[in-house]
């Protein structure tokens, strides 16, 4: 299935996969809960899925709620974001394999018939990512403070981040004393640019 929220991608995927006769495409899908509804009808063995699906649940919740069916498919990520923190929410999410849309046909096809045995299937950038991640976690940023700068960066006060968290300024502070050190950074602004350069955020 082909998860996707524009026509013209979607219909370039099933063209791509129509050469492949081992291959059929049984449905698809323009946001992530019209995927995870039609997969409970068509069963479907891989499930393509986008990870900016517009309004509504992005790809990764898709993902996550996909992984939690009787049945679940395999979800193999096709997206054009390999930041880490895209990367990890896929990766946490249950998807089998994550690649960009700059793959070749042929390595697509090849992904998705790996994917369908649950073998994992990476972009070789998004492998450095995550072999650069294990090898220096101590430097890595945890899941919050990777939330935590990312609101820092969409120019949220520390105020406005506690409330949106469910935690207290406080605490805010004290994990942005953690990325200013991780990133040796010693601003908000730094901070933000140091994260979007490592495409930690968006």
């Amino acid at each position: 299935m082909i998860v996707d929220d524009h026509p013209v991608v979607r219909a370039g995927l099933r063209a791509t996969l129509s050469g492949d006769p081992s291959l059929e495409v049984v449905g698809v899908a323009s946001s992530g809960a019209e995927a995870v509804a039609a997969a409970g009808n068509t069963c479907p063995d891989v499930v393509l899925m986008d990870l900016n699906l517009g309004r509504g649940i992005d790809g990764a919740e898709a993902t996550r709620q996909l992984a939690a069916l009787k049945h679940p498919p395999r979800v193999l990520v096709l997206t054009a974001y390999e930041s880490e923190a895209d990367i990890l929410r896929a990766i946490e999410a249950g998807a089998t394999g994550y690649l960009l849309k700059d793959a070749e046909p042929a390595e697509l096809v090849a992904a998705i018939h790996t994917a369908a045995t649950g073998e994992t299937v990476l972009a070789p950038s998004v492998a450095t990512r995550l072999v650069s991640r294990v090898r220096a976690p101590q430097r890595a940023l945890t899941r919050r403070e990777t939330q935590i700068l990312q609101k820092v960066a969409e120019g949220a006060a520390n105020s406005t981040i506690a409330k949106d968290l469910f935690i207290t300024e406080a605490t805010v502070k004290s994990h942005l004393v953690q990325v200013f050190a991780k990133l040796g950074v010693d601003s908000r602004t730094a901070a933000a640019a140091e994260g979007r350069r490592r495409g930690l955020i968006r």
